[in-house]
Order: C-alpha cells, then sequence, then structure tokens
C-alpha cells in the first residue's frame, strides 16, 4: 500500500496535509487528485508541511498514524476530527483486504495489514492512474484505452496566477477577494490535425467536403494545348458554379506525379482531362470511395455539382 503525501491549498490560503493511499502497483494521477480536491490546488508536502508531523516517515509512511488510526486524532463533541493527518484511500482498498505498507520507521515495513481490522480511513478518492481493462466507474465494463488528440482545453488556474499578479476585486460587502482564473480555448490548428489524421489513408489526405480548401482538383494529364485548354475552361465553369477549383497544369509534369499529388492533397473530387478527350470525355474521380466515371465533357460541371451538393448533405 503506498501512501502518497500532498498539501492541499484552500481558496482561502489554508494549507492541509493530505496523505493518499493506493495499491503499490499504482502511481498518483494529479490530474485526477486536482479534479477530485477541486477547488483547492495540489503541490506536492515540502519540508516545510512535514515539520509538524514527525510521525510521518518519509518512504515508510503507514495509515496507522493517519486519519483516524492516529492517537494524535481529537474528535469534539459536534464531530469534528482534528490533530491528525487526513487519510483517503483508493477504492480498491476496501475492508478485509491485506497489504504490505510502511510500518512508520527506517527501514521497516508491515505485512498483512488488513484495512479494517487494523486500519480505516477517512474516505475514499479516485485518484489512481487509470490501466487498460479496469472497471469503469459505472459499472459498464472493463476500460479500453485509445490515443486522442486534444483539440480543445479548460484549464482550472485557480488562484495562483492571481495571487502573484496581485489580482483582486471586491465582493459584495466590500472585501478583497482574490480572483479564481480559468483559460478555455479551441486550437484551429489541431483541430485541423485532428480531421487530417481521422480522414487519410495510406495514399494521403481525404478531406470531407464541408471543410475541404478546395471542392474539386482538376488535372490536366496530357500534351497538347487542347487538354491544357480545356482544363482551364472547365476549372473556370466550375468557379462559376460556385466550386472552389484547383487546376493542376504543370507541363513538365508526369500524369503518375499529378495523380499522387491528388490523393495526397485529397480533395473531395477529382476531374482528370486526358486521353478520354479525344473521345469527347473526361474521368470523374471520388477521393473518399475511389469511384471514377467517364462522362461527357459538357456534363462534366453540373455532374460534379451535382455530387458535391449530395455530400455536403451526407448522401
Amino acid at each position: 500500500l503506498k501512501n502518497v503525501v500532498v498539501t492541499l491549498i484552500h481558496p482561502g490560503g489554508e494549507r492541509e496535509l493530505l496523505v493518499v493511499g493506493v495499491p503499490g502497483d499504482r502511481d498518483v494521477d494529479m490530474k485526477r487528485l486536482e479534479a477530485a480536491v477541486a477547488p483547492a490546488e495540489v503541490e506536492m508536502a515540502s519540508d516545510s508541511d512535514f515539520e509538524p508531523h514527525p510521525e510521518l516517515v518519509r518512504g515508510y509512511i503507514g495509515p496507522t498514524v493517519l486519519g483516524p488510526n492516529s492517537p494524535k486524532r481529537v474528535v469534539d463533541e459536534e464531530g469534528n476530527a482534528s490533530g491528525s493527518v487526513r487519510y483517503l484511500v483508493d477504492p480498491r482498498v476496501v475492508e478485509g483486504t491485506a497489504w504490505v505498507t510502511g510500518a512508520n520507521a527506517e527501514q521497516r515495513h508491515v505485512l498483512n495489514l488488513v484495512m479494517g481490522r487494523d486500519f480505516t480511513a477517512d474516505g475514499t478518492i479516485e485518484a489512481a492512474e487509470v490501466r487498460e481493462g479496469d472497471l469503469a466507474p459505472d459499472g459498464s465494463g472493463p476500460l479500453h484505452l485509445e490515443r486522442g488528440i486534444e483539440i480543445g482545453h479548460i484549464f482550472q488556474l485557480g488562484r495562483k496566477y492571481a495571487k502573484a499578479l496581485g489580482l483582486t476585486v471586491l465582493d459584495e460587502n466590500g472585501k478583497t477577494q482574490v480572483v479564481t482564473m480559468g483559460s478555455y480555448g479551441i486550437g484551429v490548428t489541431r483541430v485541423m490535425a485532428a480531421l487530417a489524421e481521422a480522414n487519410c489513408d495510406d495514399k494521403g489526405l481525404s478531406w470531407p467536403p464541408q471543410i475541404a480548401p478546395f471542392d474539386v482538383h482538376v488535372l490536366a494529364t496530357g500534351k497538347g494545348d487542347e487538354v491544357f485548354e480545356t482544363a482551364q475552361s472547365l476549372g473556370e465553369q466550375l468557379d462559376a458554379a460556385g466550386l472552389d477549383v484547383l487546376v493542376d497544369d504543370r507541363r513538365k509534369v508526369s500524369a503518375g506525379v499529378k495523380f499522387k499529388d491528388y490523393e495526397l492533397v485529397g480533395v473531395p473530387f477529382g476531374l482528370v482531362v486526358g486521353r478520354s478527350l479525344a473521345d469527347g470525355q473526361v474521368e470523374i474521380r471520388v477521393r473518399a470511395t475511389g469511384e471514377t466515371m467517364v462522362v461527357p465533357v459538357e456534363e462534366a460541371v453540373e455532374r460534379l455539382r451535382e455530387a458535391h451538393a449530395a455530400a455536403l448533405k451526407g448522401e
């Protein structure tokens, strides 16, 4: 049983020593602890915090000197306890479980210390690190961990920086109070990164039509002037139809490179002007599905406009 000593700094500035007991193979997750004791702030106990409590032998702290087990604890007529360090344990530390833990003396540990028989606690706290397979607090089953991307955040800054800056206000009673600070934000570039990671394959990006930088990527893949002129004309017609268009009219770049770039950039629709132009046709490509269709040149703009409108609706 690992007993971790921290200091709580309450909104009024009072410092309170707190010991959190967790299974020895776990660490205290400071973020979870901060959330559990908010609005108090948390920091590791300092030498000055330990000085009033010589019974706490660092590295060998056991529960028999903590909370309700401490001989220093005094309870008044109203049931208020004082004199001992408050002791909260992980919910896994249940009555009847036996533990190896500190014996409150240098180089000493105690075996088979049983919760409920040899020690108790002031309560429980969810502050241990979470692992794959842990049971969900709501009883829905084991937890499965996945990596995520932080795209927005709320930082509960408390009064730490307000105190340092001397940031105060007058309350309704005309008394000076230190401001409680918070920081809230959404990272626009992080949103883009998250969308890119969620909408890609082994060839490149595949932007959803709602946020794509362009709607149609026109590729001129031949060598004759007619190919490039037609590609430019179709690009202008698509633009006039209200679509955002990217035209790849690089003359000294091969068709293969252009196709690779189209897949890499990930524009929702591609319009290929190439060999089939001799037959009066062009090719439409759907980046998300890989679907292709050959259509007459004169129908290409309308077909793309309809396909884009349907994609925006999720059809």
